[in-house]
């Protein structure tokens, strides 16, 4: 079974060079669920995903793959 990529919070992350495990500190999560998160196991909910663009100083839509 093929997971369909959701979101881009891994990509962000890298080309930030920040780590999962520092995104789940700022978050106030576990790490496995940022780790679910960024291998698109599950999904943040909105208001996560708005924190976690403000956390990354990143336009929301940043965080998310186009459906174009």
């Amino acid at each position: 079974m093929t997971t369909e990529r959701i979101n881009r919070i891994k990509e962000v992350l890298v080309i930030q060079g920040k780590s999962q495990v520092w995104l789940a500190e700022a978050l106030g999560k576990s790490t496995t669920s940022v780790t679910a998160f960024c291998n698109n196991k599950s999904q943040p909910h909105l208001k996560d995903l708005k924190k976690i663009a403000e956390i990354l100083d990143v336009d929301i839509r940043e965080l998310l793959v186009s459906t174009k």
